[in-house]
């Protein structure tokens, strides 16, 4: 309960109140000290009018009067002359005087505030103006004890009705704030609970109703949120049952166009000039849909798996991949360069890195033989405190803008005609599984150079 929002509302609505109530009760306490103290001057110039109406009052008559008016004895002072009216045995001496004509509210709060904490009964002089100009001033002397009684008494009364209006506003707010914001927003956390249980049921999309501006953009930013993960997971869904279908068309395809190939290895011997004419392009164009299955295969998979860490020579892996580009590239005008130290070693699955660094020098390759120029591809490697970086540049006519709109995206970054684009889209998962990026330096009619970014720190750990 104290841990809701409610609960911390009710006890911080008792705390304020409370703390306005004992802002209130200090000066209220020292207006209930003057007034007192001016009554008593009243009383007292009444008692002091009754002998000066008669002149000459017995001794018992005037103790009453000074009992009555609850003082020692009265001072007027008319016409410049000061003149004692009534007295009475003082039975200690004077301990303060108050002047209460020209007091200011912080004077009258402090001498309150110090009578409270004076518990022992003391003899003051009070001096102040009489009532309807009788005179120049009214001095009184008299005793503190009922008087600091009546101020306890008086602020108990103060801080019982401060707790009994604290306790009561305290629980309209309450009930008010419990209403109009903690029902609403428990509401929003139920909606979330059960959205999260079955996030692909549209049903269970909040529908904004607050009253609150506040509570109810938060409920329509929640809508928003909801509706585009609905469908999202929903594309995803169709996505995942298209990627199925297409995985297992790829299967099958792949071994129809294994089986075509054979025939096709046959019909290049025939010595037809048509069928010599046509099969290099039947090849070429047989090989293509192989590899693109292939590709789907591999990328149809859930994941890739985890690399196996070792430590690798990089020299070696490039020695490996430039050897099989640079027989794959034939009679073409193509030169191969690398910049690897010898003795750069790295944390890395030399397979996977195999794959990275193979694909953006097939990439590379088949660019620039399409282009049906002489070219050049280099790898550079370098290594820092921080981590190893792969350069791969190629001097070929640079990636078209729509391949590089969406060159790490599956079936839509292909760079050449009849590619999927699927060789960046693996290559940069599988940098990722290293902890590190793959990224696009530069490309133009001057070439396209791409930087693998490997991290050390707590790969090294791995």
């Amino acid at each position: 309960m104290l841990n809701s929002l409610s609960g911390r509302f009710l006890i911080l609505t008792v705390v304020f109140v409370m703390l306005a109530e004992v802002l209130i009760f200090v000066p209220s306490i020292a207006r209930f000290r003057e007034d007192v103290l001016l009554s008593r001057l009243e009383r007292a110039q009444i008692a002091s009018l009754a002998l000066l109406a008669t002149e000459m009052i017995d001794a018992d008559l005037e103790d009453e009067l000074l009992r009555n008016a609850g003082v020692y004895n009265v001072v007027l002072r008319r016409d410049a002359a000061r003149q004692l009216v009534l007295s009475s045995p003082i039975p200690a001496p004077i301990h303060a005087t108050y002047d209460l004509r020209d007091a200011t509210g912080l004077t009258l709060i402090r001498d309150a505030i110090a009578r409270l904490a004076d518990p022992e009964p003391r003899i003051i002089r009070v001096i102040g103006s009489p009532v309807q100009d009788a005179g120049l001033l009214i001095e009184i002397t008299l005793d503190t004890s009922d008087l600091r009684a009546s101020m306890l008494d008086y602020g108990l009364r103060i801080l019982i009705l401060s707790a009994v209006i604290s306790i009561f506003t305290a629980t309209l707010l309450f009930i008010v704030v419990r209403r109009f914001l903690v029902l609403p927003i428990k509401g929003v956390v139920r909606h979330m609970k059960s959205y999260a249980e079955a996030p692909e049921d549209t049903r269970r999309i909040i529908t904004p109703g607050a009253g609150v501006t506040e509570l109810r953009e938060a409920e329509e930013a929640l809508q928003g949120l909801q509706t585009q993960l609905t469908g999202a997971l929903r594309q995803k869904e169709r996505l995942a049952q298209l990627g199925g279908a297409v995985a297992k068309i790829s299967h099958d395809l792949r071994n129809i166009l294994t089986s075509a190939q054979l025939f096709v290895d046959r019909i290049e011997t025939s010595e037809d000039p048509t069928v010599q004419r046509m099969a290099p392009k039947l090849v070429n164009s047989i090989t293509r849909a192989v590899n693109l299955c292939e590709g789907t295969l591999a990328f149809g998979k859930a994941e890739e798996p985890p690399p196996s860490l070792s430590v690798v020579y990089l020299a070696d892996i490039v020695a490996d991949v430039i050897d099989s580009e640079r027989l794959a590239a034939g009679d073409h005008d193509l030169s191969f360069a690398e910049d690897v130290p010898g003795t750069m070693t790295l944390r890395a699955d030399s397979e996977q890195l195999f794959r990275v660094i193979s694909n953006l020098v097939r990439n590379a390759r088949q660019a620039i033989m399409a282009h049906g120029t002489p070219g050049e591809i280099s790898v550079h490697a370098r290594e820092d405190d921080t981590g190893w970086t792969i350069i791969v540049r190629d001097t070929g006519p640079g990636l078209p803008p729509k391949a590089q709109e969406h060159l790490f995206t599956a079936f839509q970054g292909g760079a050449r005609r009849g590619g999927a684009g699927l060789g960046l889209a693996i290559s940069a998962e599988l940098v990722r599984g290293h902890g590190g990026s793959l990224r696009l330096l530069d490309t133009g009619p001057d070439g396209t150079a791409f930087e693998i970014r490997i991290p050390k720190g707590e790969m090294l750990n791995a």
